[in-house]
């Protein structure tokens, strides 16, 4: 009998995996094809991988939107890692009359749609470009700012400080550490799991940008790899085996960070369940 239930849950299981693999399958099979292979629904792989990687790359942006999305994902998730921790280190740490309050209306904020604040953001950066065009629309940094922290990191990195032990942070003022020096020296290597889930959903959600990219961003070398492939399916014959290729490579790096630090983001998560 438990032989037959374990056969069951295993079948049931590669029947899951089969359906959640399938469409990375399904990516990787039609990069090798044409696109009237694809139209057509072919599922064996092709002779015309190459064909597409260079018809990508002498016919698009594609070294540029990389280069784009890289850079918004790094320093926007360092950015966040460093005000975020800072900022739930804070309020579970020190103490004041209005601190609940505070982060209250801060996760109240979490209600409001970005769809909704996109043009207050607009204008907010358009009037910036008046004084510091470096940063103001059309441009990188502008894709940047607004993600530079959020409501939910700061939750996050508040429920996981609840399990840092306190006495720590005494020890170090004993040993004439500063506030900062605590933080950086103690709280942030004692973090690391927390750090790293975090990362990895700050890259992937800065790395899948679109439809902020898509308002504030208004010249081709300034264009994402979600806006790039997002051009190519836009014309009237599109090529979709240029498509898929340019899927493929947008969706590398995401995996490859989330499988090297994948331990530390299941830690990182349940610690925070926890917390």
């Amino acid at each position: 009998m438990n032989k037959l239930k374990s056969i069951f849950t295993y079948l049931i299981l590669s029947v899951a995996a089969l359906v959640s693999l399938f469409p990375f399958l399904w990516m990787l099979i039609s990069m090798t094809n044409k696109s009237v292979d694809i139209t057509q629904g072919s599922l064996m792989p092709g002779t015309h991988l190459f064909e597409n990687l260079r018809n990508l790359f002498e016919n698009y942006n594609v070294g540029s939107a990389l280069f784009n999305s890289f850079f918004i994902a790094i320093i926007a998730t360092v950015l966040c890692l460093v005000i975020s921790s800072l900022a739930g280190y804070g309020f579970e740490v020190y103490r004041s009359k209005g601190k609940d309050i505070v982060f209250t209306i801060l996760l109240l904020s979490m209600m409001i749609p970005f769809a909704a604040l996109m043009v207050p953001l607009f204008r907010l950066f358009g009037d910036i470009s008046q004084v510091f065009p470096a940063i103001g629309v059309d441009t990188l940094y502008a894709v940047i700012l607004p993600y530079v922290t959020t409501a939910f990191f700061v939750f996050f990195f508040r429920q996981n400080t609840k399990m840092f032990t306190k006495d720590l942070i005494e020890a170090g003022r004993i040993d004439g550490l500063s506030e900062i020096g605590i933080f950086f020296r103690i709280y942030m290597p004692s973090m690391k799991n927390t750090l790293a889930a975090a990362g990895i959903i700050s890259f992937m959600n800065n790395w899948n940008n679109y439809l902020w990219p898509l308002v504030i961003i208004q010249s081709p070398e300034n264009q994402t790899i979600p806006l790039l492939i997002s051009n190519l399916g836009s014309g009237y014959t599109p090529d979709y085996g240029v498509i898929y290729t340019a899927i493929v490579i947008g969706t590398i790096p995401t995996a490859l960070v989330f499988f090297f630090l994948q331990r530390y983001f299941v830690e990182g998560m349940t610690g925070s369940v926890k917390g």
